[in-house]
């Protein structure tokens, strides 16, 4: 087993205001709340816009700084301690400035590096590989990562959601909004999770996108498009086989039998879709850490959020593997942890 050369030291998250379950979003958006359960599989989730007013009450710069401030705060580091910033994220707040140095400036970080990834779902376990990069290699001591996504703020409520087709309308019940981070460092400090191993590899060669997040300009914002365009049915069909391939991969590269695996976080799509490919993937012995029912699909900070679960529970020698498989041109992403 190689040695581990970076660890996560202490996690942070943040979730935008009170949990909305199912009823409120039917009441809302004259839909049935039991097809949400039946359909997604989630309960709740939480958005950074008020559903009424359609304000939007958080920003992903908000969000991001307290999640970070919290994964700080837990490390016992001081901001002079960290050495650079990464953020992964699919909705940053505009083009300019980018969201990473808001968020640094609020956490008192100056004089750093700082490095925004524009990525949907792999995006976190894309950061965490810089970070890994930036922290093994000798060329920083400590860091902070982050992941996070605002994707209510994308979604038109100005619509009449009872003639929606479901392949639209699943969009507005799927994703939730929220925020993560870890502190990486060089030594084993906090929680003493080393990071053997992240995969982040694209494999999209030649394959139609399996979901799209348009950016509208002022010359094509009534152009009628939707926001999201997803296929589901690709999805549904893809990700099982990629979250197999990934954890296989991880295993063999680090010569870790399925037996040794104590726990297991699975790519956090929906409810319903979890808990399918954790089916398939048939890892008896390995206990699920799964939060999307609870916080829906907050793309880019569920990794986090799913750390932060697992540090709650995580023992001396016990191993865990996450993995996010992004669907907008077919990613593979994983990470292997170890208590140490």
């Amino acid at each position: 087993m190689a040695d581990a050369k970076a660890y996560i030291a202490a996690v942070g998250t943040a979730l935008p205001g009170a949990p909305i379950d199912n009823q409120r979003l039917a009441d809302r958006f004259g839909i049935d709340a039991d097809w949400i359960e039946l359909f997604i599989g989630t309960k709740t989730r939480h958005f950074v816009l008020d559903l009424d007013s359609k304000e939007q009450q958080y920003t992903l710069a908000d969000l991001a700084a307290q999640a970070g401030a919290k994964a700080l705060a837990a490390s016992g580091l001081e901001p002079e301690d960290i050495g650079f910033i990464v953020l992964g994220t699919a909705t940053p707040d505009a083009l300019m400035p980018a969201t990473v140095n808001l968020v640094a400036d609020r956490l008192g970080l100056d004089h750093l590096p700082t490095y925004q990834l524009q990525s949907g779902c792999a995006g976190a376990v894309q950061a965490l590989d810089l970070g890994h990069s930036l922290v093994s290699s000798g060329l920083h001591r400590n860091g902070l990562v982050l992941g996070g996504d605002v994707c209510a703020k994308i979604l038109p409520l100005d619509q009449d959601f009872t003639t929606m087709p479901p392949s639209e309308l699943v969009n507005f019940v799927l994703f939730g909004d929220g925020a993560g981070a870890a502190v990486i460092t060089s030594e084993p400090l906090g929680a003493r999770l080393a990071l053997r191993r992240v995969l982040n590899r694209l494999t999209g060669l030649g394959r139609e996108p399996g979901q799209t997040v348009e950016w509208f300009g002022i010359a094509d914002r009534d152009s009628g498009r939707q926001p999201i365009r997803e296929d589901y049915k690709a999805i549904e069909s893809a990700v099982p086989v990629m979250a197999r391939e990934i954890v296989s991969e991880l295993l063999d590269e680090l010569g870790w039998s399925e037996g040794e695996l104590d726990y297991l976080l699975p790519p956090q799509l929906s409810g319903r879709m979890t808990e399918r490919i954790v089916a398939q993937l048939d890892l008896p012995d390995a206990t699920e850490i799964s939060c999307v029912a609870e916080t829906g699909n907050t793309s880019n900070a569920l990794p986090f959020m799913q750390l932060a679960r697992l540090l709650e529970r995580v023992e001396q020698g016990q191993k865990a593997i996450g993995v996010a498989v992004e669907s907008s041109k077919w990613i593979k992403a994983g990470y292997a942890l170890e208590k140490v």
